[in-house]
C-alpha cells in the first residue's frame, strides 16, 4: 500500500535573528532615501521594527546602532553631536547600489578596456602567431615553439630552435576611458508624488562603485543638473537632493563636454541619469523655461548637442528613472541623434533595466 501524503497543521516558524548583517541592508535602504541623516534613518527604522519585528530581545536596535558606530560606518563627530556617515558608511552604500543594480557583473582583473588593436599590449589574449622583432620573452609559448622545432626539424640528439619555429601568445592592447556621469536633480524627480531621485542616486551609485572596481585606471568626474549644472564628487551621492529646479540638460551636456575636453584620453563617453525631459535653457542671464509638454526650443538644443557629442565621438548612455511613453519618446529621439544606447527602469525594480544600444540596433531586459 502506497504510503501516500500526510498533512498536519501548519506552525509558523520563529522569525530568524535579524542580526548586523540583515538590519544593515535595511538601514542602507533607509539611508539612501533620507539623503544621508543617519537619525532620520535610525527613526525609520525603530518604526519598522515595531511593525515587523525587525529585532528580538537578543538583538535589539541599540546594539545595532552601537555596531554601526564600532565597524566605522557612523561616528558623532558632527555640529551637537550629529551622527553622520563615514566614508565606510559612503562606500558601503555605493557597494549594495553595485549589487542591487548589477548583480550579474563580475569584477574584471586588471579593469581596463579592450580595444580592437593587438601587438606589443598589455593583456595576454587566446589567440597566437609568430614571433616578430619587439615581442616581450614572456610572450614565447615554450611548448608550442618546441613543438614547432620537433615538426620542422625532427626528433634528434641535436635538437635545435630557429626564430621561425616560436610562437607566442598575441596581447591586446588596454586603454583609458574618461567618464562624466550626469544627475537630474531638478524638481520633477518627486512631482506628483513619485520617489525619483532615489533610483537615481542608486543607479549613480552603482556606476561611480562599478567604474571605481572594474576599471580603476578610468577618469570619472560626476556632475549634477537643475537650472544650472555643477561638479560634485563621488562621496556627494549618498546626500543628493532635488532642488526647487527645471531640467536645463543643456547646461549639463555643456559641462560634461567641457570637462571631457580637458582629459587626455582618446576614449571619452557620458551617462546621464534623469526623468527624461529637458524643461529650461539659460540664455545670456536670463532663463527661459518651460514645464508643459516638450518644448520644441528646449528640445532642439538638446538635440543639437547630442549630435555635436556623435561628431566629437562622445557616445551618451541614459538611464531613464520614468515610464511615461512621452518621456521615453524624447530619450528615444536623444539616444539616436547620438547614437548611443539607453536604459529604461520603472520605479519598482531597477534589477529590471531595459537596456537599447542604436550603436548596435538591439533591445534586450537586464
Amino acid at each position: 500500500m502506497a504510503a501516500g501524503y500526510r498533512f498536519t497543521d501548519y506552525v509558523p516558524e520563529e522569525p530568524k535573528d535579524q542580526g548586523f548583517e540583515s538590519l544593515l541592508q535595511i538601514f542602507l535602504q533607509l539611508i539612501t532615501l533620507t539623503a544621508g541623516d543617519v537619525a532620520e534613518a535610525m527613526s525609520w527604522m525603530s518604526e519598522l521594527d515595531k511593525r515587523y519585528n525587525l529585532t528580538n530581545d537578543s538583538y535589539g536596535l541599540g546594539d545595532f546602532f552601537e555596531d554601526l558606530k564600532k565597524n566605522g560606518y557612523i561616528d558623532d563627530k558632527g555640529p551637537d553631536g550629529k551622527f553622520n556617515l563615514q566614508a565606510k558608511g559612503e562606500q558601503k552604500i555605493r557597494k549594495s547600489a553595485l549589487e542591487e543594480i548589477f548583480g550579474k557583473l563580475k569584477k574584471g582583473g586588471r579593469g581596463n578596456h579592450t580595444t580592437p588593436k593587438a601587438g606589443i599590449g598589455d593583456e595576454p589574449s587566446a589567440d597566437r602567431r609568430e614571433f616578430r622583432f619587439g615581442d616581450a620573452p614572456e610572450q614565447i609559448e615554450l611548448t608550442e615553439s618546441i613543438r614547432n622545432a620537433q615538426i620542422q626539424h625532427g626528433i634528434a640528439d641535436d635538437f635545435f630552435l630557429t626564430e621561425q619555429d616560436l610562437e607566442v601568445t598575441e596581447r591586446e592592447h588596454k586603454t583609458q576611458t574618461s567618464t562624466v556621469l550626469m544627475i537630474d536633480i531638478s524638481h520633477s524627480m518627486i512631482l506628483y508624488g513619485e520617489d525619483r531621485i532615489t533610483p537615481a542616486k542608486k543607479v549613480a551609485m552603482a556606476l561611480a562603485e562599478l567604474v571605481k572596481i572594474k576599471y580603476p585606471k578610468d577618469n570619472l568626474d560626476i556632475i549634477v543638473f537643475g537650472n544650472d549644472a555643477w561638479q560634485i564628487s563621488v562621496k556627494d551621492l549618498p546626500y543628493l537632493m532635488v532642488g526647487p529646479y527645471h531640467t536645463n540638460t543643456v547646461a549639463g551636456l555643456e559641462l560634461a563636454m567641457d570637462l571631457l575636453r580637458r582629459r587626455k584620453t582618446s576614449n571619452k563617453q557620458i551617462f546621464m541619469i534623469t526623468d527624461g525631459k529637458p524643461t529650461c535653457l539659460k540664455e545670456g542671464l536670463k532663463y527661459y523655461k518651460n514645464s508643459f509638454g516638450l518644448d520644441r526650443r528646449v528640445v532642439n538644443k538638446t538635440l543639437n548637442l547630442a549630435a555635436q557629442c556623435r561628431r566629437l565621438g562622445i557616445p551618451i548612455t541614459t538611464f531613464m528613472i520614468a515610464s511615461d511613453p512621452y518621456l521615453q519618446q524624447f530619450v528615444e529621439e536623444f539616444t539616436q541623434v547620438n547614437n548611443g544606447q539607453a536604459y529604461y527602469s520603472s520605479l519598482k525594480g531597477l534589477g529590471d533595466l531595459v537596456f537599447r544600444d542604436y550603436g548596435r540596433n538591439r533591445k534586450k531586459r537586464m
